[in-house]
């Protein structure tokens, strides 16, 4: 495939609690088309976000069946959702793909955030020193 065919397919991140944790140990969670398969997935992330795959591990998703009842309670028709192809990939050490920046942001300026309301509610707990007063300010 040529490398404007490969920056065009659709690989889009699975934001989850479980794919942010596997994030911190280089391992990213994306979903791909089911038509896809291993060397093409490959090949598209290492374009689209020019990071060097390791491992890519792959789990198929079938599509959950659906069920439309219409007219009078009689079944209609059935459905299926779109399959899809859950891939984990690897990436080679200190490269990161994009996906949970934002979230670690967030996570920054909240910290700072709580360090600042910690440090005012500090200064108003202490309570003031009085100054005293010398002989010569008591006359």
């Amino acid at each position: 495939m040529s490398q404007t065919n490969l920056k065009s397919i659709a690989i889009s991140p699975r934001l989850s609690e479980k794919g942010y944790e596997l994030s911190k140990s280089r391992v990213y969670v994306v979903e791909a088309d089911s038509s896809l398969n291993r060397q093409t997935i490959k090949a598209a992330v290492e374009a689209q976000f020019d990071v060097s795959v390791i491992k890519i591990n792959i789990i198929n998703l079938k599509g959950k069946t659906k069920r439309s009842i219409t007219k009078g309670g009689r079944r209609v028709s059935n459905g299926r959702d779109k399959s899809v192809k859950k891939v984990y990939l690897t990436l080679k050490e200190g490269q990161s793909l994009p996906f949970y920046d934002a979230i670690e942001e967030e996570e920054k300026k909240s910290e700072q955030v709580q360090e600042k309301m910690a440090k005012e509610i500090e200064k108003q707990d202490k309570p003031k020193r009085r100054k005293r007063k010398t002989a010569k300010e008591k006359e």
